[in-house]
């Protein structure tokens, strides 16, 4: 295939691959080359007229656009402005219970909650002791080698913040490492405080709630004479219990997987986040978990996702995450619509309601079953929402913190970044998968070259399941973990 018309009423096609000027698409011949990725007019357009890509409206073209030609940013507006008023129009698609019910390897905790790792984290409770963090692992590491047991990783993760912060920002903080304290991909944790933050470890103790203290270990350093030394006795009492842990069957029920694309191309809402959407309604069916983010690129699909709610109650959440965001743009006096990043509009996404009519395909058709502020923790199976930017690492820290044990990334640019899950990297292309065959995991790109979504998916299912049971992504292998921490406010 050289190109697609993705819906009957499209009056653009996209190109599949570099399209050379002469060729013929629709009837049409090109007048120029297009791109892979870009979009070709199929019908004379005036000034002011919809460009229709997926079925809807994804802007207005700002100058005549002849048939056979390209429309990019360049020529396109969004339609988009303001806020808007939603009215509840339910279209639910019941996803049937799967007839046969798939495991994976996990690690049962205590409390419930499987792990698809068994890790051993040090958190720093203020950014003032990352490095005092950094070198209790390093020294740790070295002691362990040979001697791990079931512990695959022991790793530190330093962040900014813990003081000299007020409001939400500084609960943010809080919140977000209280999730991680909690999280089943870490079968020990060490907290680590300086003492004079406002992040105060007594009070964070309080958050956190109770814990197995056999398992989970908080210290101040400034009370210690030798933090180093301190620190390692903790790590080798932790994993003392932790090297123990097995892995066991597991239902995909106990399953909880984040969406998540960044670096998008115009093959996004064609190959890689489709197949998301085919994966998030099978482990619908199998009676797990899936989570959508990015409220931003909601934005212009949003009531598709609305329509999508079980109730109205679902329904009137989802315009408050929606509205929220839109407000928190409004307040700070930035654009609410000018979203697509230079990549994206390299890669042919020209408006913020076409990067998110692609994005939103992520989660495929099921009923919305959650609405969660950015922070909040899983409670209701299914498909959720999550309140968190675009912002690729703070939006895919976002996804674990709230209790996901896996995040699959989609992208079209390519990015090598993990956060504290597993963050798998699904490419939309097959060039950037034979070029960064070190970043990226599986390719979606095949599916622009024929092969059916049925035998993609089905692959996709059974690679998604071996990470699960413990096989590492590439963010893994290649040791790249960060968290980054929603921020708003001032800074004292």
């Amino acid at each position: 295939m050289d190109y697609i018309k993705i819906n009957p009423a499209d009056n653009v096609a996209v190109a599949l691959q570099d399209l050379s000027q002469g060729a013929v698409v629709e009837g049409v011949t090109l007048s120029m080359d297009i791109p892979r990725g870009h979009k070709i007019v199929l019908r004379d357009l005036k000034a002011g007229e919809n460009v229709i890509k997926y079925g809807f409206p994804i802007g207005h073209v700002t100058r005549d656009a002849a048939a056979g030609s390209m429309v990019d940013h360049t020529c396109i507006k969004t339609n988009l402005e303001g806020l808007l008023d939603y009215s509840y129009q339910p279209a639910l698609v019941d996803i049937p219970d799967a007839p046969t019910k798939r495991t994976f390897k996990g690690f049962r905790r205590a409390d419930g909650q499987v792990g698809v790792r068994n890790q051993i984290w040090v958190i720093p409770n203020v950014g003032c002791v990352n490095g005092i963090c950094q070198t209790i692992v390093e020294r740790f590491k070295a002691e362990i080698v040979g001697k791990e047991g079931s512990v695959d990783a022991v790793v530190a993760f330093p962040h900014n913040y813990g003081c000299s912060q007020l409001g939400a920002d500084h609960e943010n903080t809080r919140t977000v490492l209280a999730d991680m304290v909690h999280h089943p991909n870490a079968g020990g944790v060490l907290v680590v405080s300086l003492g004079c933050e406002n992040n105060q470890l007594d009070a964070f103790r309080e958050l956190v709630g109770p814990v197995d203290e056999s398992r989970v270990r908080m210290f101040v350093t400034q009370k210690v004479d030798d933090e180093i030394e301190y620190g390692l006795q903790q790590l080798r009492e932790i994993f003392t219990v932790c090297s123990k842990d097995e892995r066991e069957d597991v239902p995909v029920s106990e399953l909880r997987v984040g969406l998540k694309c960044g670096g998008s191309d115009g093959l996004s809402g064609i190959t890689a986040n489709p197949l998301l959407g085919v994966f998030s309604d099978w482990i619908v069916a199998q009676g797990g978990t899936t989570v959508l983010t990015e409220v931003p690129e909601m934005f212009g699909a949003e009531t598709l996702l609305m329509n999508r709610c079980q109730d109205a109650a679902t329904f009137d959440k989802t315009v408050h995450l929606i509205n929220d965001f839109k407000e928190y743009f409004m307040k700070q006096g930035m654009p609410v619509y000018e979203n697509p990043s230079p990549g994206n509009k390299a890669g042919g996404i020209s408006t913020l309601e076409e990067k998110s009519l692609g994005c939103t395909q992520k989660c495929g058709k099921s009923i919305v079953r959650g609405v969660l502020k950015y922070g909040e923790r899983l409670s209701v199976k299914g498909l959720n929402l999550l309140s968190a930017p675009g912002n690729d690492l703070v939006a895919s820290t976002a996804l674990a913190s709230c209790g996901c044990q896996i995040v699959l990334f989609t992208t079209g640019r390519g990015t090598p970044f993990g956060s504290f899950v597993p963050t798998m990297k699904i490419s939309t292309n097959t060039p950037l998968f034979e070029k960064k065959g070190h970043w990226i995991d599986f390719n979606a790109g095949v599916l622009a070259q024929g092969e059916p979504m049925a035998d993609v998916s089905a692959r996709f299912i059974d690679f998604v399941l071996a990470a699960a049971s413990g096989a590492p992504v590439n963010n893994e292998k290649n040791e790249w973990r960060e968290i980054a921490i929603f921020k708003s406010g001032v800074t004292l």
